[in-house]
């Protein structure tokens, strides 16, 4: 499978674990616990999988930077979370952040 599909999967699943840990209201209710659990097991098993082909700066930046940014957007939209021009600008620099990254290894 290509890399950058399984980092896309490895995102995906750590946004499912990481809502479901808000929904899983301190491991008490049982499925969405279930989904914490699996999920981040998936996400960091294809990370792994993702690292035997790209460098590891790389990788973290653009797994943690997009799990970050679409977390706190799946949080304004869907768990009622706050939203301000800080928090907006907060996100909008670890994208910037991503690229400059992404950037920096294509030019080296």
């Amino acid at each position: 499978m290509n890399a950058w599909l399984m980092l896309a999967g490895a995102i995906g699943a750590e946004l499912a674990a990481t809502t479901a840990l808000k929904l899983s209201a301190g491991f008490t209710k049982l499925a969405p616990s279930a989904v914490v659990v699996v999920g981040y097991g998936l996400s960091f098993w294809l990370l792994g999988q993702v690292l035997k082909t790209m460098e590891v700066g790389i990788v973290y930046a653009i797994w943690s930077g997009a799990g970050l940014a679409i977390i706190a957007l799946i949080g304004i939209a869907f768990l009622g979370e706050s939203v301000s021009a800080v928090k907006l600008a907060g996100l909008a620099a670890v994208l910037v952040g991503v690229v400059l990254l992404n950037l920096a290894d294509r030019s080296a």
